[in-house]
């Protein structure tokens, strides 16, 4: 058997799982096969597939062209990238791993005190031989909109709390009692966007959530407010953000998820003002590696046993 892992950017799949004990020829793909006719031919004589996340989809087209596929590893216990329905027809076992929920709530803090305390500017600035051209907000007493209060909103309002914020949640489905019980206070869409100095996006990507923050929710901002997004970049219409950004109608954004990734190098997000941007590195530390790398080899070694792990269904 041949096993293939994707989109190991930084390297280190090899590291984090003991992948030499499978019964089976493991290569390591570093960088990204955006192509598809590219991803076809490297794939192809490989019956497992290790996926990072969302990094490479697995569409219809996709899975029909890859007769050879037999197992399709994803990280995480859901990836909105593979077509499910499309594995099953082509009889290709799906299975996941757990996800822990820490890492993209302490990078969500990382981005807000980056930019509210200017955090890159001034750091760039010390290098060229400057000192203190800005001024910095202040946290305490100031009220966090928290756009999706799952388990990771829940994680980024406790922190909220320590620092002495005020709370709002938002979200179709929100149940006020939850989000009671964890200190915040359930609103509407429109009194979320227009009352938070701070406004982060913890959704749920789908059909029905793309472009769920739009040039209205835009408008209804502060002009100085900040948004937040380490959730999915399709979320955000990013024309209307990229708009809003250099017409001073928000304070500025902190982005760790795009459209399109890897984003292109010629991307406006790349040239827009008063951002923080980051390559997804929400879910990227040792600890989220151990377990998505680690239990990725465990369910290869299981199916190859013929007990499949955590296995995904549409």
């Amino acid at each position: 058997m041949r096993v293939a892992v994707l989109d190991d950017y930084q390297q280190a799949a090899h590291h984090f799982a003991d992948w030499q004990n499978l019964d089976a020829e493991v290569t390591y793909f570093h960088d990204h096969l955006a192509d598809t006719d590219a991803l076809v031919e490297a794939l192809r004589g490989y019956e497992i597939v290790v996926a990072m996340r969302e990094r490479t989809p697995f569409t219809a087209e996709r899975l029909a062209r890859l007769p050879d596929l037999r197992l399709l590893v994803t990280t995480g216990m859901a990836n909105a990238a593979i077509d499910l329905d499309a594995a099953r027809e082509h009889g290709v076992t799906v299975c996941g791993t757990q996800s822990p929920a820490t890492a993209t709530p302490e990078l969500t803090w990382g981005l807000i005190l980056s930019l509210v305390r200017h955090i890159p500017a001034e750091s760039t600035g010390m290098r060229e031989g400057q000192w203190q051209n800005t001024i910095g907000g202040d946290l305490h007493g100031r009220t966090l909109g928290v756009v999706g209060f799952g388990r990771l909103g829940t994680r980024v309002a406790a922190v909220a709390e320590a620092f002495g914020m005020r709370v709002l949640a938002w979200s179709a489905n929100l149940d006020p009692a939850a989000a009671r019980e964890h200190g915040a206070e359930p609103v509407t869409k429109q009194t979320l966007f227009s009352e938070s100095d701070v406004v982060t996006v913890h959704y749920k990507l789908s059909e029905r959530s793309t472009g769920l923050i739009g040039r209205e929710e835009l408008s209804w901002m502060k002009p100085t407010a900040y948004l937040v997004n380490t959730s999915r970049g399709p979320l955000i219409d990013t024309d209307a953000l990229i708009d809003a950004l250099h017409e001073g109608r928000i304070a500025g954004a902190g982005l760790d998820v795009f459209d399109m990734e890897p984003l292109p190098a010629g991307d406006l997000l790349r040239t827009a003002p008063r951002t923080v941007l980051t390559p997804h590195l929400g879910y990227v530390t040792e600890e989220t590696y151990r377990v998505f790398y680690g239990q990725a080899a465990e369910d290869v070694a299981a199916w190859l046993a013929g007990t499949p792990l955590r296995t995904l269904t549409p």
